[in-house]
């Protein structure tokens, strides 16, 4: 069981969850939750007990020399933080962790009963996956939604992937059995440039929250960390004439599937989500 430090109630509060591991891609998902935390200078309220789900040969606890100067052990594991965005009319629970090693239904069972106690509504999971995207195209974002009326308003979709699957996808099929309505992100990270971190694929995914939220979400340094990464696979890729040509051959499969969509509701929302920001500006 989470036990939580003092905790104001909280309004309308909803979960945004990511997890280190199979899940995180490039930690482009994890990422993002780290950056809401540090913008939005939210609170760690509590943690998941890591004796019960994390080997700590395959995830060792880290010593290292605190900003005082002492020696701490900091242990592999889950963490929720509380945010109170300004702006946005109902608080933000952040769950931010590590893919368990064991007990993986126990594991969602705790989280979610610790998110219930805090009195959450919806519950949204970012995931982010390796494929064959083209680093200099907008990052391609997939979206299902448990509740017919999410799946309309966000224009997204129920799930039809079948195989195996992440704590993400446990996490998302908890949700479903204890009739939780939930939402899930997956950015699309370039295959061939894999190593974190991915900003493009963070700053993605952040986008599809501010259209769920419908509000604009602190962009802090990502526009320009997303910039400068993909300059920096453009002078990698210019190195290496067997890359270049394969980015190419990205291109155009991804332009010719996406002619359709280069009009009409794809850049309604985009500029939809430009005048917010420029509002809130």
């Amino acid at each position: 069981m989470i036990e939580f430090d003092d905790v104001q109630d909280l309004v309308s509060p909803v979960v945004i969850a990511a997890f280190e591991g199979w899940n995180d891609a490039a930690d482009a998902a994890s990422g993002l939750v780290d950056h809401l935390i540090e913008q939005w200078n939210a609170e760690i309220i509590g943690a998941v007990d890591p004796e019960e789900f994390y080997d700590f040969q395959v995830n060792r606890p880290v010593i290292a020399t605190d900003v005082n100067g002492h020696r701490r052990l900091t242990w592999p594991t889950t963490r929720i933080a509380v945010a109170r965005p300004v702006g946005l009319d109902r608080d933000v629970i952040l769950v931010r962790g590590i893919e368990p090693n064991m007990k993986w239904r126990q594991f969602c069972a705790e989280l979610l009963a610790a998110c219930d106690d805090l009195g959450a509504e919806l519950v949204v999971t970012l995931g982010a996956l390796l494929a064959d995207s083209p680093h200099t195209r907008p990052i391609p974002v997939t979206g299902t939604a448990s509740e017919p009326e999410l799946v309309d308003r966000l224009d997204l979709e129920q799930s039809t992937y079948e195989g195996p699957t992440g704590i993400v996808g446990v996490f998302g099929d908890a949700c479903a059995q204890l009739d939780i309505p939930s939402v899930s992100y997956w950015a699309a990270v370039p295959h061939y440039v894999a190593q974190p971190p991915c900003p493009k694929a963070t700053l993605a995914l952040l986008g599809q929250l501010e259209e769920l939220l419908e509000t604009p979400m602190p962009l802090g340094d990502l526009v320009e960390d997303a910039k400068a990464w993909e300059r920096g696979v453009d002078e990698l890729a210019a190195e290496d004439e067997d890359v270049a040509d394969y980015v190419r051959a990205l291109e155009e499969t991804r332009d010719t599937a996406d002619l359709p969509e280069a009009s009409g509701e794809a850049i309604a929302r985009e500029f939809e989500r430009y005048l917010k920001r420029r509002d809130t500006d």
